[in-house]
């Protein structure tokens, strides 16, 4: 009988409790447009179990020119409403980094960037091409005491089957973050198959949800029953280690 319940017992996927990369603050970005709308996906992702949520606005020199002072504006506005509504949900906000040359010069002018946890910056590239300045932007942004963490490695044609260009960045020092709703196919069979590499390998310091909508979230709860999603909470991920920052 015991053999027979270790057999067939399935893993269950251990709470996240805390999202590092969602789209939440309105009317910053690409992600929510209203506060009506903010306000009711970050109220699912409380029902979803989540305690706290830290929304990370795009910075890109050539579309989103966001800066602290108006993703802090922003982020009271928010958070004012959730007090309205009687969320409890914690709602914090850092960033999500384009490598452009505009972040090079932040950091080599040391310009602070926005982090969560203890000096961590999420930060994107193209999707496409490895950018020419990327190793230097990880020796120069790690020399400056910053902790980075890539935004969903899982989508990058320059990485997707060159297992071992992740590994050099890991090797570097680069946390990465899976995208929830890569873990199923919502963005391509090629990218589902390399996050579950990537979950495979224990190669995966974050997961996140990259919610910008509606139409994200409900595929972030799809996900959640997910077998590579069960194995993925049931590594050493850093999401928990942020409730207390």
């Amino acid at each position: 009988m015991l053999s027979f319940f270790k057999r067939h017992s399935a893993p269950l996927s251990k709470p996240l409790l805390a999202d590092m990369h969602s789209h939440l603050l309105p009317g910053l970005d690409d992600g929510v447009q209203t506060l009506e709308d903010a306000i009711d996906l970050i109220g699912q992702f409380s029902r979803l179990g989540y305690k706290k949520l830290i929304t990370t606005p795009h910075i890109m020199s050539d579309f989103y020119r966001n800066d602290k002072e108006s993703i802090t504006s922003r982020l009271e506005e928010v958070r004012n409403a959730m007090n309205s509504e009687g969320l409890s949900i914690q709602l914090d906000a850092a960033a999500e980094y384009y490598l452009d040359e505009a972040l090079m010069e932040k950091v080599m002018n040391d310009q602070p960037l926005l982090c969560f946890g203890n000096k961590l910056v999420l930060f994107e590239t193209n999707f496409l091409t490895e950018p020419f300045q990327l190793k230097e932007f990880i020796f120069n942004a790690t020399t400056k005491g910053y902790k980075l963490v890539l935004a969903h490695p899982e989508r990058y044609q320059y990485l997707i089957g060159d297992i071992e260009k992740a590994e050099d960045l890991r090797n570097r020092g680069v946390l990465f973050q899976i995208n929830i709703p890569s873990i199923v196919g919502a963005y391509s069979r090629p990218i589902q198959k390399f996050a579950q590499q990537l979950i495979n390998k224990g190669w995966v310091d974050f997961l996140g949800s990259d919610c910008h909508n509606q139409m994200q979230m409900d595929i972030l709860k799809g996900a959640m029953k997910d077998k590579y999603f069960v194995k993925a909470t049931n590594l050493a991920l850093m999401n928990q280690s942020l409730i207390t920052v």
